[in-house]
């Protein structure tokens, strides 16, 4: 269903709470496991130690010296991990216990919902690829600016409906993951959701997902575990990511108002 005021799809109808839990349960589910097995889970597991020396050099560009962060939607806990190993004092939200099992073998305690978090506010806040997935989304952005101290800075990453590897894989496109991801956003529309309390910094492309998320496509039309065609629409997608400045999934840096 297509929202015009915002620009943005929204998956209809969507599961209620209890249904939605039951499709994060699968082994396959690859952001929830630490596994290797597979090519495109190997594939997964070798861009991800990358992006998390990427996402470390982000939140330190922005804040200058480690501080308070608070990832949302941690998965098996890498990134914070990463983070706490860098000086960064942390917290982290995961709803998954399984995921959440992971990251303690990690030393890392996550919480299992927002509204654990009592009367406490970040330097920064991070969502990698977690936006997408959360219901009542008014309610939940409210959440996220009040943990976000003024001036503190809110990450947020999501696939993009409107990049060349959305429009050339159109229902196969791996990206729309219904009826996980609740909501498809463009970048007008996470601009339009944050602009009463943050204020955009920067929009970066994140190169990568082009690929992923074309071999998976390729899967899903196909069947195909691995495709040179995959790969050259990965590129072709950045190749015009270059000049329509639509990527297959961008970063939004956000400053909270004072």
């Amino acid at each position: 269903m297509y929202d015009k005021e915002l620009d943005m799809l929204c998956t209809s109808p969507q599961p209620n709470s209890e249904n939605l839990s039951r499709y994060y349960e699968s082994d396959a589910y690859i952001s929830h496991t630490d596994s290797g097995r597979g090519l495109l889970a190997m594939l997964y597991q070798t861009v991800k130690k990358y992006s998390l020396k990427k996402k470390t050099g982000l939140i330190k560009k922005i804040n200058k010296k480690p501080g308070s962060l608070l990832d949302i939607g941690a998965g098996t806990g890498a990134f914070l991990y990463a983070a706490k190993k860098n000086g960064w004092k942390i917290d982290g939200v995961e709803p998954n216990e399984k995921a959440r099992d992971l990251a303690t073998e990690k030393g890392i305690e996550l919480l299992p919902a927002l509204d654990d978090i009592e009367n406490k506010q970040y330097d920064v806040v991070t969502l990698w690829h977690v936006l997408e997935h959360l219901p009542d989304l008014d309610n939940v952005v409210g959440k996220i600016s009040d943990l976000v101290k003024p001036g503190g800075n809110l990450v947020i990453a999501v696939p993009n409906f409107k990049s060349y590897d959305a429009n050339y894989y159109k229902e196969f496109w791996a990206a729309y993951d219904t009826p996980r991801h609740l909501w498809h956003f463009s970048k007008i529309a996470v601009k339009k959701i944050f602009k009463e309390d943050f204020q955009l910094i920067e929009c970066k492309p994140m190169m990568f997902d082009s690929f992923y998320v074309s071999l998976l496509s390729e899967k899903y039309k196909n069947g195909r575990s691995f495709s040179l065609g995959a790969i050259f629409t990965g590129l072709r997608s950045n190749l015009r990511g270059f000049r329509t400045k639509e990527y297959s999934s961008h970063i939004y840096l956000f400053r909270k108002h004072q």
